[in-house]
């Protein structure tokens, strides 16, 4: 049984702690007091090192927190989404995107038939897997443009350009999901026809955006000179009729049980697996994996995706703090940002409880960023002399993947400074040039950007999510509020070249004139 944050004892005592403690803490003094405060709020997880003691926190905020995890049933929420249990509520399904990198058996208390859906998994695991081997070594194809949106975009692209260094020479990798028609036009420019693959990602194969883009490619494709499309074009898609009328014979299938922003480690990872292998493609899923093992078995003390869906927590209801900032100290995680911000806002962007209710508090912060050192000149002075409080997460990689001198060494005591001068301030100068300090921050630490240690962070990130939508009391895995804007734009797209206007309102109508095609 769960129960709404709001409604545990630990809530009230932790608003007490907050207007006694929390919102005067200063991280200087509690360094000064403490000897011990970066290994108490250190940990170790599986690729993972976090530093959380630059946070507004201290030990009884950490007590106050896990009893609010205990009261709410968080245990019991997270053993059900490994069981296989319908915590989908609102769409009826269950949420095991875990079970796409689980190794071998399912985890203990499963319901019947997860296993069944594991050896499935399994199956199209290895057919994937074979295609993507073939494709490889295929050394006609060149080029491999990945056409989707969503989850079917932000994961495959963010991984390949990530693990850029383990990518196969020979191969370029373009991805195209925006239906401006600039995006694939740009992309096709520098392709040949007899050159190129195209995959096809849509669940259901009738994703507006996605289909407009495939359709183009395919024109594109034939006016070019291409034959035979079914070599061709891929799909990743549970519609195989559908993809065999448009000409796709290869398609590769995910279950309903697969959110978008969750699905990277299903068939929609497919070009990670033609840019880094099937064995560089199971290294990924082992890295989540151990990941997964860690937030289901570790003591909440000492779960690291618990303590930080907590510590979100903290700041969104506590002291006040609405949006967060992610730092990757990585050029390569160029695009970690614009991921995680699909992870966790469509995850807990949400304003009503699992039984429809209303909240009474705030739930998922807004996501930014920019890789450093890029940051630090664009919007990092706000971050040091704004009005605002933004908690700020560096990502660094200890060891480079280039021997470029100096760079490494120059890069990492970036982040280093920036943390250190968030935290310690400056009010010595005078006037204009003073730092406020006391602007809290978490620094992660990988020992080097790989498949394993890129996959163990990743599903980190998506067990924090889960841990503060699960004490907020939502579905974290339904995503409504992306569906009334593509309803209204089927009814618009005719009007922009009829010019009908006909019941909309003012504004929009006098819009749609301004816009009007022809």
């Amino acid at each position: 049984m769960t129960v709404r944050c709001d409604r545990t004892p630990a809530w009230q005592a932790l608003q007490q702690h907050a207007d006694k403690v929390g919102r005067g803490f200063d991280l200087r003094q509690a360094f000064a007091a403490d000897a011990g405060r970066f290994a108490s709020f250190s940990q170790e997880a599986p690729h993972v090192f976090a530093d959380l003691s630059k946070n507004l926190i201290d030990q009884r905020t950490q007590e106050l927190l896990l009893d609010l995890a205990q009261q709410c049933g968080l245990q019991a929420r997270r053993d059900a989404m490994f069981a296989g249990e319908h915590i989908n509520s609102t769409e009826d399904r269950a949420v095991m995107h875990t079970l796409l990198r689980a190794q071998g058996a399912v985890p203990p208390g499963s319901r019947s038939g997860v296993a069944g859906e594991l050896a499935k998994v399994h199956e199209t695991l290895d057919a994937m897997l074979e295609y993507a081997e073939t494709i490889r070594a295929d050394h006609t194809i060149t080029d491999v443009v990945n056409i989707g949106i969503g989850g079917s975009d932000l994961g495959p692209q963010m991984v390949v350009l990530a693990l850029a260094e383990f990518v196969a020479p020979g191969k370029r990798f373009h991805f195209v999901s925006n239906v401006d028609g600039h995006e694939l036009a740009g992309v096709l420019k520098g392709l040949a026809p007899e050159h190129t693959l195209f995959l096809v990602a849509s669940k259901t194969f009738t994703t507006a955006e996605t289909m407009a883009n495939a359709r183009s490619a395919r024109r594109w494709f034939e006016q070019s000179g291409g034959k035979d499309v079914a070599r061709h074009f891929a799909a990743l898609t549970t519609n195989v009729a559908a993809a065999r009328e448009f000409g796709i014979e290869t398609t590769f299938g995910f279950w309903d049980w697969v959110g978008g922003r969750y699905s990277l480690w299903s068939a929609i990872g497919l070009p990670i697996a033609l840019a880094i292998g099937s064995d560089g493609f199971r290294k990924l899923l082992a890295g989540a994996h151990a990941m997964d093992e860690h937030f289901r078995t570790a003591p909440l003390a000492k779960n690291l995706p618990v303590r930080l869906g907590l510590l979100d927590v903290w700041y969104r209801n506590f002291l006040g703090f609405t949006s967060r900032c992610i730092a990757p100290y990585h050029s390569a995680l160029r695009r970690l940002p614009a991921y995680l911000q699909q992870l966790e806002m469509e995850s807990n962007g949400k304003r009503v409880d699992l039984q429809g209710a209303a909240l009474p508090f705030g739930t998922s912060p807004v996501l930014w960023g920019e890789p450093g050192t890029n940051g630090q000149h664009a919007y990092f002075q706000m971050l040091h002399q704004g009005t605002d409080v933004v908690p700020l997460e560096f990502l660094a990689v200890r060891d480079a993947d280039h021997d470029l001198s100096g760079h490494h060494p120059a890069l990492l005591a970036n982040a280093l400074a920036q943390a250190q001068a968030l935290m310690q301030g400056r009010a010595d100068a005078g006037g204009h040039r003073d730092f406020p300090g006391n602007r809290p921050s978490t620094f992660f630490v990988l020992e080097r950007l790989t498949p394993e240690s890129l996959g163990a962070f990743i599903a980190m990130y998506e067990h924090r999510v889960f841990t503060s939508g699960a004490l907020w009391g939502l579905n974290s895995f339904d995503q409504w509020g992306v569906e009334l804007g593509k309803v209204l734009a089927k009814d618009l797209e005719p009007r922009l070249s009829s010019g009908d206007v006909t019941g909309l309102d003012a504004s929009t109508a006098g819009l749609l004139a301004r816009l009007k095609q022809g």
